[in-house]
């Protein structure tokens, strides 16, 4: 009888884990040759291997199905490593990280041209990138699923344009009604 109940537990653990949305991944050089042919923003999850927050976002935010789903529906989503070793071609620059050190792969090593191309200083930073892979903005530090998804919505129904000063962003903040379990 154990044996059965047993079997039964992993059947229906199996079935939630393989029915859970996941956000599907890709390069920047993917992302961009697809907005060619159906132009959404792109989302860009700048990490490092050793950013204790990071790997809460990816636990916590990015693992989120109310999340997953939406940023699989809306945005390219790519994810970097900001200190690590890819090449990467965009905006008609290649971009590197010649100062990498194998032997610091899993801790702090020199942070990759692309990373300083977009100014970023800390991780993780999410950045968003427009249609056309122009910058629009980073956000800065982990973010728990209902404070990603002001973000998210608001990028992607381009309310973000009209926001010219912190008094509009704080009243779009204040008014915000987040639905993201």
């Amino acid at each position: 009888m154990k044996k059965y109940i047993i079997i039964a537990l992993f059947t229906v653990f199996a079935t939630a884990t393989i029915s859970a949305q996941e956000i599907n991944w890709i390069t920047l050089e993917e992302a961009v040759e697809l907005q060619k042919e159906n132009p959404k923003k792109i989302m860009m999850d700048m990490y490092t291997s050793w950013c204790g927050p990071c790997k809460m976002l990816d636990r916590n935010t990015f693992a989120n199905k109310d999340v997953a789903k939406y940023v699989s529906d809306n945005f390219y989503a790519v994810k970097f490593d900001a200190e690590g070793n890819d090449v990467v071609k965009f905006k008609d620059k290649t971009f590197a990280n010649p100062g990498y050190d194998p032997a610091k792969a899993k801790r702090r090593n020199s942070g990759h041209e692309l990373a300083r191309f977009f100014s970023i200083r800390s991780y993780p930073t999410i950045l968003f990138l427009d249609e056309k892979a122009e910058f629009i903005a980073p956000i800065i530090g982990y973010k728990k699923p209902q404070q990603l998804e002001l973000y998210l919505k608001m990028f992607k129904k381009n309310e973000h344009t009209g926001m010219d000063t912190q008094a509009k962003f704080n009243e779009y903040f204040k008014n915000f009604k987040p639905e993201f379990k």
